[in-house]
């Protein structure tokens, strides 16, 4: 049996699919719109831009390094300071050769040392000029002065002088001791210079030379209550246990410049040429002139040595 429709059914039914269709469609319609862009994420504060990378060494796990050097560097407490930071670094063991200026140099000329940390500086222009050494590089700098007995016989402390030639001879001629370093050290040769000055040789027994290191001529003056030259950073370390104090200081001539240079590697094929060069590269970066700048300060108040490194 067909079954039929009448006029107010089918406006019914077209309603209700009309209602259902628009039903449909904003459901679709919903579901088709973006979803809302989500809250921007909070953009992150500025990194701040990195601390400058160290100095970069090679490894030189195993390898010896032969430093010949000054003693006031050895004396002084220098190297103690700042030496593990070299070989922590490189893996290197430095052996440290400490003699006067002179011997540390003809160490370089023989072939004997991978590099050089010396105070004369003459003679270190000259040991490159020869071809022994590659390049002299400034490092750092302090001062010399003249240490005495407190009761001072000479006079010194109450003096005023043009130069420190004129304290020297002040010592001679008013009878007071003089014990020279006697080493062709660059302290002994300081003072050869300051003897030129006045135009006067030293002689007789006020006069002693040792031929001894900073160090062990510290401690003869102290014993004999005698006058000596010395850089201030090895008086400094060891003052406690002197009976001497700084009797004249701060006169033209005094500066006491230190400078390092790689030994020429074609001299033989025993100098560590990598390693010379490693620790020249490391002793004038700008972390090892700071540990330089910090040496003595927290003790004396004051850095033993400046950094001089261009």
């Amino acid at each position: 049996m067909k079954s039929t429709i009448n006029s107010k059914s089918k406006k019914s039914l077209t309603r209700w699919m009309l209602a259902v269709l628009i039903t449909m469609m904003v459901f679709a319609a919903g579901c088709s719109q973006p979803a809302p862009a989500e809250t921007p994420a909070e953009t992150p504060a500025e990194t701040p831009a990195e601390t400058p990378a160290e100095a970069t060494l090679p490894s030189l796990e195993g390898q010896t390094l032969i430093l010949s050097t000054t003693t006031s560097t050895q004396d002084s407490g220098l190297l103690d300071f700042i030496l593990p930071d070299f070989e922590a670094k490189t893996g290197a063991e430095v052996k440290v050769v400490a003699v006067g200026s002179g011997a540390a140099i003809q160490m370089g000329v023989d072939g004997e040392a991978d590099v050089l940390l010396v105070h004369a500086k003459a003679d270190e222009e000259k040991f490159v000029a020869e071809g022994h050494g590659i390049q002299r590089f400034s490092v750092m700098y302090n001062d010399f002065v003249i240490v005495g007995p407190p009761a001072d016989p000479a006079g010194l402390k109450a003096a005023s002088f043009a130069n420190a030639g004129e304290a020297l001879k002040q010592i001679m001629d008013n009878g007071g001791s003089f014990v020279s370093r006697g080493d062709d050290s660059g302290t002994h040769k300081k003072e050869n210079s300051l003897w030129k000055l006045v135009e006067m040789t030293p002689e007789g027994d006020s006069y002693i030379s040792a031929g001894k290191g900073m160090g062990d001529v510290l401690q003869m003056t102290s014993e004999l209550q005698a006058y000596t030259m010395t850089d201030r950073a090895t008086y400094l370390s060891m003052k406690d246990n002197l009976e001497l104090e700084i009797v004249t200081e701060g006169l033209d001539g005094l500066l006491n410049p230190y400078g390092v240079i790689a030994v020429n590697p074609d001299k033989n094929d025993q100098i560590n040429a990598e390693a010379a060069q490693a620790f020249v590269d490391w002793i004038v970066s700008d972390e090892t002139q700071t540990l330089i700048s910090e040496f003595g300060v927290e003790k004396f108040g004051a850095p033993l040595f400046f950094p001089d490194a261009e």
